[in-house]
């Protein structure tokens, strides 16, 4: 099970927080915080979505980007091993690693 919901197109990461026997939910990909609590589902998305509306109108408000900007870049460290296993089975597949590698991390992320 994914601890993943979407809300308004933005996704958000759910956990439960046993200390108050609700689940908790952080919209992820957004400049700051926006986190929201609810004991159910429907509150979820119900919270969910009055959080996500306070947030934009208040970065509105103080003009600020609401929302990260990624490049596209990102270093990552592995084993020499892997590292080469990697290369090996890209290019047995006629492809480059960067596209090996796009490739597995939107299969692992289900994009």
């Amino acid at each position: 099970m994914k601890n993943m919901m979407e809300i308004d197109g933005h996704k958000t990461v759910i956990t439960f927080d046993p200390d108050i026997g609700m689940f908790r939910g952080e919209f992820i990909g957004l400049s700051g915080s926006a986190d929201f609590y609810a004991a159910d589902v429907e509150g979820l998305v119900r919270e969910g979505k009055t959080s996500l509306k306070v947030y934009l109108r208040a970065c509105k408000e103080r003009g600020i980007a609401p929302y990260k900007r990624f490049s596209g870049r990102f270093n990552v460290r592995i084993a020499p091993h892997l590292h080469a296993d990697i290369v090996a089975a890209a290019e047995a597949s006629g492809m480059s690693l960067n596209q090996w590698v796009e490739k597995a991390l939107s299969e692992c992320a289900h994009v």
